[in-house]
C-alpha cells in the first residue's frame, strides 16, 4: 500500500476514447466502493497494468508499442521517465517475470521481455523479442498471430503466452535476457483463444476464447512446461443469441469458481470447478456495458466496463459465487483494475 496505508485501485483506460490515463482510488474496505483522487495523463492508451511494489507498469497499446513506469509514492503515481519501446505494436498484456517485463503485442503477434534495473525503471533498447507464427481459420480475425496475454506460471519456471490469431498457448524460457520457444498446444480451430487463468493448485488452466464464447481447461504440467486441452464449455446459456466476445477471467483463491466476461452480452459468468472441468454457466449483468477486465480482490469482484466508462463492483456469494453488485465508479474507457 503506497503511501499512507490505504488501499488503493489503479485503472487503465484507452485516452484515444476518452480515457483520462491512468487513475488512481481508494477502496473501501467494507463496502469495496471506489473513489478517485488522481488521474495521471500523459502516456497514449494505458491500458493493461502491473504492479510491482512502489513501481506500476503501463502498456501504451499504440502502433508503436511501449511500456511506462510510475513511481507510487502518494495519490498520484509519477513517470519515472519517458516510455520504452517494445519492439512490438499494440501491447495489450503485461507481467513481471525474473527481473524483466514481459508484453503480449497483440498488433505484431509477439512477445517481449524487457529487463529491468534495481530500482524497478527499464533498460532502454534492450528488449527480447520472440514472434509467433502461424493463422487461424477466422479470416477477418486470424490472419495472423495476436500475441493477447502474456504471464508467468505458478512455479515461475515458464513463460506462458495466449495467440488468438493462432488458436494456440505457447510456452517459452527466458535465459540470459533472451526468450526461447519450449511447446506450442494447439486448441480447437477458430476457438481465438484471448486469457488463461492458473488454478490455485498449479496443475489445472482455464483460457478462456474470444471468438467462441468457451472456456477450455487444460492440465498444467509444470516440470515439462506442456499444457493439455481436457475439455471445453460454454460460459453462455445455450439460448443466448447475438455478439458474444469474451474478455477476462479470473479463479477463486481457493479454487472454487471461475468468473469470466463477455462484451456485447454484457454479463458475467459464474462456473463452479469440477475435477477435470467446471460446471454450467450462471450469469448476470455486468454493471455496465463493453466489460473488457476483471479483477478480485477482498471478496469483490471488479468489472472495467469500457464503453459505458466505469468501474463497477460486486460482492461474491461465498456459497453460489455468484456476484451481486454494490455500485460503480465514473472512469471513461476504463480497460482495467489493478489494487495495491
Amino acid at each position: 500500500m503506497a503511501g499512507g496505508g490505504r488501499r488503493r485501485a489503479y485503472i487503465g483506460s484507452f485516452t484515444a476514447a476518452g480515457g483520462r490515463g491512468v487513475l488512481t482510488a481508494t477502496v473501501d474496505p467494507d463496502s469495496g466502493a471506489l473513489s478517485v483522487v488522481s488521474a495521471v495523463d500523459g502516456v497514449p492508451d494505458p491500458s493493461y497494468l502491473a504492479l510491482s511494489g512502489t513501481r506500476l507498469y503501463a502498456v501504451s497499446e499504440t502502433a508503436d508499442g511501449a511500456v511506462a513506469v510510475y513511481r507510487l509514492d502518494g495519490d498520484r503515481p509519477r513517470l519515472t521517465g519517458p516510455p520504452v519501446p517494445v519492439g512490438g505494436s499494440e501491447p495489450t498484456h503485461l507481467s513481471l517475470h525474473a527481473g524483466h517485463v514481459l508484453t503480449a503485442n497483440y498488433g505484431s503477434g509477439s512477445v517481449t521481455a524487457l529487463p529491468l534495473r534495481g530500482d524497478g525503471t527499464l533498460v532502454e533498447g534492450a528488449a527480447a523479442v520472440l514472434r509467433h507464427e502461424g493463422s487461424g481459420p477466422v479470416a477477418d480475425r486470424q490472419l495472423s498471430p495476436h500475441a493477447h496475454q502474456v504471464q508467468p506460471d505458478p512455479s515461475g519456471r515458464w513463460i506462458v503466452s495466449v495467440d488468438l490469431g493462432t488458436d494456440s498457448v505457447r510456452v517459452c524460457v527466458l535465459h540470459d535476457g533472451a526468450l526461447t520457444l519450449h511447446h506450442e498446444t494447439a486448441l480447437r480451430p477458430g476457438s481465438g483463444p484471448r486469457h488463461l487463468a492458473f488454478h490455485p493448485d498449479g496443475r489445472r488452466v482455464y483460457v478462456l476464447n474470444e471468438l467462441t464464447p468457451a472456456v477450455t481447461v487444460c492440465r498444467w504440467d509444470a516440470e515439462a512446461g506442456r499444457l493439455e486441452p481436457v475439455a471445453e464449455a460454454p460460459v453462455l446459456p445455450d439460448e443466448v443469441a447475438g455478439d458474444a466476445y469474451p474478455s477476462g477471467i479470473v479463479v477463486s483463491p481457493d479454487g472454487r469458481f471461475v468468473w469470466t466476461a463477455t462484451r456485447g452480452q454484457d454479463v458475467l459468468s459464474v462456473l463452479a470447478v469440477e475435477d477435470d472441468g467446471v460446471g454450467r454457466a450462471t450469469t448476470v449483468p455486468c454493471g455496465g456495458v463493453w466489460p473488457r477486465a476483471i479483477a478480485l480482490s477482498e471478496g469483490f469482484l471488479y468489472v472495467a466496463n469500457e464503453r459505458s466508462g466505469d468501474v463497477s463492483w460486486f460482492a461474491v456469494d461465498p456459497v453460489s459465487g455468484v456476484p451481486r453488485r454494490r455500485g460503480s465508479m465514473e472512469a471513461p474507457a476504463a480497460s482495467c483494475v489493478v489494487f495495491g
